[in-house]
């Protein structure tokens, strides 16, 4: 079974990422890279991406993490929040340690395409 499967598939996925964008815009460190955008389209990205990589029979549409995450100046320490509130989204949903330890393990080698600490917070692409 994929970790996909395991956590519930896209209706989990949908859940975990309503939360987990719930927590990225109140905290103050992070906010600021999501001002102006479509925040539905994002999120629907989000799942399709989470999907993807986590097992399941989705399809992500979205441009490259490092295409799309260019010149946002994104610093390791706000890959790390994000993932942290990830954690915990997954957390709030039932999702077990082990398991969220194993997608942890799949998206942090993400963070050398995502993190660049260049230019300044700014909307992040509505790919």
């Amino acid at each position: 079974m994929s970790i996909y499967e395991s956590i519930g598939g896209e209706a989990a996925l949908t859940a975990v990422v309503d939360d987990l964008y719930e927590r990225i815009l109140a905290d103050d460190t992070l906010s600021g890279f999501f001002v102006g955008t479509k925040l539905n389209r994002l999120k629907g990205r989000q799942v399709e991406f989470f999907g993807e990589a986590l097992g399941g029979p989705m399809a992500y549409q979205g441009g490259t993490m490092k295409d799309v995450h260019l010149g946002l100046g994104i610093e390791r320490a706000h890959f790390d929040r994000v993932v942290e509130h990830l954690a915990a989204s997954l957390a709030a949903a039932g999702v077990p340690e082990r398991t969220i330890g194993e997608i942890a393990a799949v998206l942090m080698p993400l963070a050398d395409d995502i993190v660049s600490g260049r230019s300044t917070p700014r909307a992040a692409a509505t790919e």
